[in-house]
């Protein structure tokens, strides 16, 4: 990551607030180490947030007269994490629950990815004190699978109704599955997958893609795919798979990458979560059979691969795990991506691919989302999960206990 000795200086439509009296919710951080989130950093700097906004940030930055001062010397500051692929609770209020629990670790926007209550979209549109921003991808496609909440087709013409139906309902990105579940069912074809691209971008929308074969893949890119859901995990992918990725700079991957089959220490965890839910992950936290970590491996492999070729990359967690993101980062750090890359993929990248303007980087006019930590995450990644405070739109998220 490029050091720099300032970035960033007072947007103009923050000027005039700033040089005369400051409000009671103008506040300084100062002494921090400030990671941006695109690629750079700035030691003892000072972030000023104005309510909801950040209004300067960088080195030397003056201190409004009035502002309220806050010293977080020897801290680091990052922005709140970006999840580009989860899958949330389809009641209200588990909903919400989920929102606020993701808060508590950090995460400032989660996208639902394809199977949600369509009678919760309007959440989206909701400003909830403590949680995550929600997006929703509508309600994906599939062929004929029992107990999926999809859109489930059997034709091109039902594909692209299915593409229609979504749009109706406002969502930025059309999700598609494009495996056969080991055989349990029958696959998108081609043909049909054809038909939602090509339908979806007319409509000035974007198609992410869940996939399993490495083939699946090449057929998807040829057609004009945006994003992938998953990284290839059936084998290692071959230089044509690369070299395809690489024509196509404005592709997406989200790797998403499975568990590492092994116990890992999860006592960082144990303040954030009830203590029957708790011992539960501890009970399944246990070393797996050499199958699960050989399918981890390809993975992984996958992902060096194309962060070697230079793929944008995103950060996802798949499930519902609020927490789920600090360990996806670990993962993506162990498979070869520098801590530095890993959380721009979480911030800014995922911010540009979920199209939401005011969030993704730590600078003047982008919403005071972001996360002081007690240790540099640019040094060992797992460093983002010693959490001092979360702010979400510029209001500090109460971390005194679990969310239930």
């Amino acid at each position: 990551m490029r050091r720099v000795s300032a970035i960033a200086v007072a947007a103009s439509m923050f000027a005039i607030g700033l040089s005369g009296a400051a409000r009671a919710d103008v506040t300084a951080f100062e002494g921090v180490r400030l990671i941006v989130g695109n690629g750079t950093f700035v030691e003892n700097a000072t972030l000023v947030i104005d309510g909801n906004k950040i209004v300067q940030a960088g080195q030397g930055v003056p201190v409004p007269a009035g502002a309220t001062r806050v010293n977080i010397s020897g801290k680091t500051m990052m922005p709140a994490i970006i999840d580009t692929h989860v899958h949330l609770s389809a009641n209200r209020e588990r909903l919400v629950r989920d929102l606020k629990q993701r808060g508590y670790w950090g995460v400032g926007a989660a996208m639902s990815m394809g199977t949600d209550n369509l009678e919760l979209v309007s959440v989206r549109d909701e400003v909830i004190p403590g949680a995550a921003r929600f997006l929703t991808a509508g309600r994906g496609i599939t062929r004929k699978e029992p107990m999926r909440p999809t859109f489930q087709i059997e034709t091109e013409d039902e594909a692209r109704k299915a593409v229609r139906d979504n749009a109706a309902l406002g969502v930025q990105i059309i999700k598609v599955w494009v495996d056969d579940r080991e055989g349990k069912v029958q696959k998108v074809s081609p043909a049909q997958y054809a038909a939602i691209i090509d339908e979806a971008h007319k409509a000035g929308i974007r198609v992410t893609a869940h996939i399993f074969n490495m083939d699946d893949a090449k057929g998807l890119m040829r057609a004009g795919l945006d994003a992938f859901a998953h990284g290839v995990r059936d084998k290692d992918v071959d230089d044509e798979t690369v070299a395809m990725f690489k024509a196509r700079p404005n592709l997406i991957l989200n790797p998403n990458l499975p568990e590492r089959g092994v116990k890992t220490d999860r006592s960082w965890m144990k303040a954030g979560v009830p203590a029957e839910e708790f011992a539960k992950l501890e009970a399944e936290n246990i070393d797996r059979l050499p199958q699960v970590k050989e399918f981890h491996g390809i993975q992984a492999r996958n992902l060096a691969k194309m962060n070697a070729a230079g793929v944008r990359i995103v950060m996802g967690t798949d499930g519902n795990r609020p927490w789920g993101p600090h360990e996806e980062m670990e993962d993506m750090v162990l498979a070869g991506m520098t801590p530095a890359q890993v959380i721009a993929a979480s911030t800014r990248n995922g911010a540009e691919f979920l199209r939401i303007a005011d969030v993704g980087t730590l600078e003047a006019g982008k919403s005071a989302d972001f996360i002081v930590l007690d240790a540099n995450p640019l040094e060992d990644i797992t460093n983002t999960r010693k959490i001092s405070a979360v702010y979400l739109r510029g209001m500090a998220v109460d971390r005194s206990q679990p969310v239930r």
